[in-house]
């Protein structure tokens, strides 16, 4: 038998570490995707106190000590190719109003899964989509990858919505996926793939 040929990684190592996360406009919204900074810390906290966020989010953050300790792993979590978040902000360095990302970044498998919130003052109006858009075409067309998941509670019908208008196909339920505050969740899972329409 003659040894099989190494798959080459999807994405080579390097390609995020190597470079300053970007920052992605928004213009239908006239919001921008920006790298979260330590002024962001009470965003978190705030985040961390909303009843809606708290309900689908594993975010424990409690005091701007916790917030700004989380932002620093974001920074890590992105040299080290782990996870790739972004401040939904008003340009120019303004308030962080949700957040959206990648956690489980496999750039030799080439996949990753999506997350995202936002606070009150950003429902609403769209922006959860057109930030799914976004990213999704920055994570599959500049990084470079092939699959992206975004699970959610089967109970979060607006994820469900955010799935289906961001173009992320149903591909089926996971059975007692995630532990959430009042108990084990059935999550849907959706994907894009690349070269999806």
């Amino acid at each position: 038998m003659t040894p099989s040929t190494p798959i080459p990684a999807v994405v080579p190592a390097g390609r995020m570490a190597d470079s300053a996360q970007p920052v992605l406009p928004l213009p239908d919204s006239g919001l921008e995707l920006r790298p979260w900074e330590p002024s962001d810390a009470d965003a978190l906290v705030a985040a961390g106190r909303d009843p809606a966020i708290r309900q689908w989010n594993l975010l424990a953050v409690e005091t701007a000590k916790d917030a700004r300790g989380r932002i620093a792993r974001m920074h890590e979590r992105w040299r080290a190719e782990a996870g790739a978040v972004w401040a939904v902000a008003r340009p120019d360095g303004g308030e962080a109003l949700g957040l959206i990302g990648f956690n489980d970044v496999d750039l030799a498998g080439g996949s990753a899964e999506i997350v995202y919130w936002v606070l009150p003052q950003g429902r609403g109006n769209g922006v959860v989509v057109e930030a799914t858009r976004r990213v999704s075409r920055w994570a599959l067309d500049d990084l470079g990858l092939h699959r992206l998941r975004l699970c959610h509670s089967v109970a979060n019908e607006a994820s469900c919505r955010v799935a289906a208008k961001a173009g992320y196909a149903f591909e089926g339920t996971m059975r007692g996926a995630l532990l959430h505050a009042d108990g084990w969740h059935d999550q849907h899972l959706h994907a894009l793939v690349r070269g999806d329409a």
